[in-house]
């Protein structure tokens, strides 16, 4: 749980940075919001179940379709744009495996209100910031668009059936796989053989040469390179590239749409991803520009300790120790005062030797320890000890009373 806290910590601290601000929604909700977004298909994949007034509930798999349910009963007169981020559980009835889990936490934002170039690029700037203030190294991140996807479908002259054919094949880049596909739909050689370079293209300056010719998605493209370009502020020159492979959540997904990766993780190696959606209208709300994405904090946490980032220790300020029996009333004074000052303290409950006390406290990680003897004490003071440096001193009761926090 202290790892846990620690990446809580740094992550609300980014999503506060760029001006967030957090809500909370129920542990369950009704069934009927999730097949709305995700379809009836999904309730093999939940804890659902029949309560005592007979409604049909489920154990939210995710946050964001709760998130827009609490928007449209709640906040759709908050100015815009409206930014929200959120952390908790969610259930999914899953095969558990290696950074998938039944039970697991979700962290995550929504922006509503806005599909300006700047802030999707914003969006996905504080999606890398996220993992790199938690010093992740080995993490990459691509960018692709559903909407671009769809015209190029268009292009090709495919129907819903081969589209829904060819996804599966595309999202798990089994090109040889689509160029069969392909032709088994009698697509000409060519076609094919540029739809497939397409695909595999990662840069936005070439995907723009290589679909110059298609003059349905020019207004798209042009929308992806100023995204590309505020970006390109954002990041610091860490390298992103562009996927038009990603497929994720076709059904509400409307737009960009961009995933980050831990490759340390081997097959579960995604860790983040989101994009443009539209769920507002589908739960009755007026239509309006989202987007957002969720982080799987607990491949997170995996992908850090596959890294060796070292998470600080648990420590105490001050550990107190009566050396007499006599001493121990004293000793809870002696915390009183120094919680009362916000210090982290802890003192002997097991009436311990001098030599066993102070392994405890080293092995409780303490900055400092407190000697609380009778000769000591009729002369007014106490004995501070250094664990860090071994050496000690002498502290009155008055020097006590104005100690003051040391930075760590």
């Amino acid at each position: 749980m202290q790892k846990r806290r620690f990446i809580e910590k740094k992550l609300r601290f980014v999503f506060e940075s760029y001006g967030y601000h957090e809500i909370q929604t129920p542990t369950f909700e009704n069934l009927e919001l999730f097949t709305a977004k995700s379809g009836e298909g999904i309730i093999n994949e939940l804890y659902s179940f029949t309560d005592k007034g007979n409604r049909e509930l489920a154990l939210r798999p995710e946050l964001t379709a709760p998130v827009m349910r609490l928007y449209v009963e709640n906040l759709q007169m908050k100015a815009k744009p409206l930014k929200l981020f959120y952390f908790g559980n969610c259930y999914r009835y899953d095969r558990p495996q290696k950074g998938r889990y039944r039970e697991f936490t979700q962290a995550g934002c929504e922006l509503i209100g806005t599909d300006s170039s700047e802030a999707i690029a914003e969006l996905i700037s504080m999606a890398y910031q996220l993992l790199h203030k938690l010093s992740l190294q080995n993490i990459t991140l691509e960018i692709g668009n559903l909407r671009l996807l769809s015209l190029l479908f268009n292009y090709l002259g495919l129907n819903d059936d081969q589209r829904s054919q060819l996804i599966p094949l595309i999202d798990k880049d089994e090109y040889e796989e689509v160029r069969s596909l392909l032709d088994s739909f009698a697509l000409d050689d060519t076609k094919t053989q540029w739809f497939l370079d397409v695909l595999q293209i990662q840069d936005i300056n070439i995907l723009t040469t290589a679909l110059s010719s298609v003059k349905e998605v020019s207004e798209h493209l042009t929308r992806m390179q100023e995204i590309c370009s505020f970006l390109d502020i954002h990041l610091d020159d860490f390298p992103y590239r562009i996927n038009l492979g990603i497929v994720r959540g076709l059904d509400y997904y409307t737009g960009v749409v961009f995933e980050m990766k831990a490759p340390s993780l081997g097959a579960e190696k995604q860790i983040l991803g989101g994009g443009e959606y539209d769920l507002i209208s589908l739960f009755g709300g007026r239509a309006l520009p989202t987007a957002g994405f969720a982080l799987g904090f607990d491949r997170t946490l995996l992908a850090m300790d596959e890294e060796h980032i070292l998470f600080p220790q648990s420590s105490l300020d001050y550990y107190v120790i009566p050396i007499t029996s006599e001493m121990r009333e004293q000793a809870f004074k002696v915390c009183r005062i120094l919680r009362n000052q916000g210090f982290l303290v802890d003192v002997d409950l097991m009436r311990r030797g001098i030599g066993k006390s102070l392994k405890y406290a080293n092995n409780q990680n303490a900055r400092f320890a407190l000697l609380i003897g009778p000769d000591e004490f009729e002369k007014g003071f106490l004995i501070l000890r250094d664990m860090q440096q071994g050496t000690q001193e002498e502290l009155t009761y008055k020097e006590l009373s104005s100690l003051r926090k040391i930075p760590k």
